[in-house]
C-alpha cells in the first residue's frame, strides 16, 4: 500500500527525445528531489539520450549523482567563499557570479553566471574589466544567463542575451559558450544564427522531464475506509462530521509532500479570487485535498499526518474499497513517491 508515482515510459521518453531535437546541445537539470524522480533515475535518463553533461543544483547533489553520471557535472549554485569544501572529481564544473568568486577557484573549470533581469545573481556589466585577468587563471567553460520565465513588461529575451553578447564582446572576453535558461527553441535559433561562432546550450530540467503531465500519475492506495454519521467526533482533534460519509485513509502524507504546497504567482482577476476563496475556507477548515475519488477532488477530513491522509467522502457517493487507488494531483518538485512503476 504506497503513494505510487506511474510512468507510461515510452511516451515520457519519447517526449525527452523530442526537447533534444529542439535543443541541440541542450544541457538537462537534475536538482532538488530530481524533479519527483529522483537523482539515480534522472542520470540514467540523461545517460540514455546520450548527454555529455548534467547540470545539478549543489555540490552536495554533484556528490551524490557522481556515481550514477559518467560526463561531466555543472553545479549551478555559485561558488562562495567560505563555503564548505566538498570532494568533487575534475569533471564538475563550479558556477561563479562574482570576479571575487573567480578569484577563489584558481585552476578549477567554471562558468561565469552574469546579471540577468531576474536579478538573483551574476557578474555586472560594470565589472566586466576586472575579468579579462582574473579569467587568466581558471580554465574557462563559457558564461551562462539565467532568465526569467514571464515577460511582463513585453521586453524580448533574445535581446536580452544580444545586449549581454555584446557587452561581453567588448570587454574583449571569450564568447565561445554561452549557457541559457528559459529560452524557446526558435529564439535559441536565432541567437544561434546570429552568433554563429557561439555554442549556446539550454539548460532545461521543467520542460524536458515534466513537459508531458499525461505520460505521468501518481495514485494513492486506499488503506482504511470508515463509515461516520453527522456529528460524530473522529481524528486527532476529535472533530465533528459535518454530514454523513465515509473516512477514506489513503497512503500519502506530509513525509510524501502531501499537503505542502509553494507559493503561486497569481495573475488576473479570477486566480486572485479563487486564491482568497481558498484562504477562507482554510479559516474554517476546509482544505482540498489533491486525491480524486468518483471524479471529484475531495476535501481532507483533517490535515495530512506523516505518511497519510484522511479524506471525507460524502454518503452520496460509492464507497472508497481498501486497496483501491485514487488519482493523486501533486507538484512533482515537493513530492517523494514510495515507489516507482514503468508501465
Amino acid at each position: 500500500m504506497a503513494l505510487t508515482l506511474y510512468v507510461d515510459t515510452a511516451r515520457w521518453r519519447a517526449h525527452h527525445q523530442s526537447v533534444f531535437q529542439q535543443f541541440p546541445g541542450l544541457v538537462p537539470v537534475c536538482k532538488g528531489n530530481g524533479y519527483g524522480f529522483g537523482h539515480e533515475r534522472l542520470a540514467d535518463e540523461a545517460t540514455r539520450l546520450g548527454a555529455d553533461i548534467l547540470a545539478v543544483g549543489t555540490t552536495y547533489e554533484a556528490a551524490r549523482i557522481k556515481d550514477f553520471f559518467s560526463g561531466d557535472l555543472l553545479v549551478l549554485t555559485p561558488f562562495r567563499h567560505g563555503e564548505e569544501p566538498v570532494p568533487l572529481p575534475d569533471r564538475a564544473i563550479r558556477s561563479v557570479s562574482s570576479v571575487e568568486g573567480v578569484g577563489g577557484l584558481v585552476g578549477a573549470r567554471v562558468v561565469i553566471e552574469v546579471m540577468s533581469s531576474m536579478k538573483r545573481h551574476g557578474v555586472k556589466p560594470e565589472d566586466l574589466p576586472k575579468l579579462a585577468a582574473a579569467i587568466e587563471d581558471i580554465r574557462l567553460e563559457g558564461f551562462a544567463l539565467h532568465l526569467p520565465l514571464d515577460r511582463t513588461d513585453g521586453s524580448d529575451a533574445v535581446e536580452e542575451v544580444i545586449g549581454w553578447m555584446d557587452r561581453l564582446r567588448a570587454a574583449r572576453l571569450p564568447l565561445h559558450t554561452m549557457f541559457v535558461s528559459h529560452l524557446k527553441a526558435d529564439e535559441l535559433a536565432r541567437l544561434q544564427q546570429q552568433f554563429p561562432q557561439t555554442r549556446f546550450r539550454a539548460r532545461i530540467g521543467t520542460r524536458l522531464w515534466l513537459g508531458d503531465h499525461d505520460a505521468t500519475e501518481y495514485r494513492g492506495s486506499v488503506l482504511d475506509v470508515t463509515r461516520v454519521a453527522k456529528g460524530e467526533r473522529f481524528g486527532y482533534r476529535q472533530q465533528k462530521a459535518a454530514s454523513d460519509g465515509y473516512l477514506v485513509v489513503v497512503a500519502g502524507g506530509t513525509s510524501h509532500g502531501v499537503g505542502l504546497e509553494s507559493p503561486k504567482a497569481l495573475h488576473g482577476v479570477m486566480p486572485r479570487a479563487k486564491g482568497v476563496a481558498r484562504a477562507g475556507l482554510a479559516t474554517v477548515n476546509r482544505n482540498l485535498a489533491p486525491y480524486v475519488w468518483a471524479g471529484k477532488q475531495r476535501w481532507f477530513a483533517e490535515p495530512p499526518h506523516m505518511q497519510v491522509s484522511i479524506l471525507f467522502v460524502p454518503g452520496d457517493a460509492p464507497q472508497p474499497q481498501v486497496g483501491e487507488e485514487l488519482v493523486a494531483h501533486l507538484r512533482h518538485t515537493t513530492t517523494q513517491f514510495d515507489r516507482i512503476v514503468d508501465r
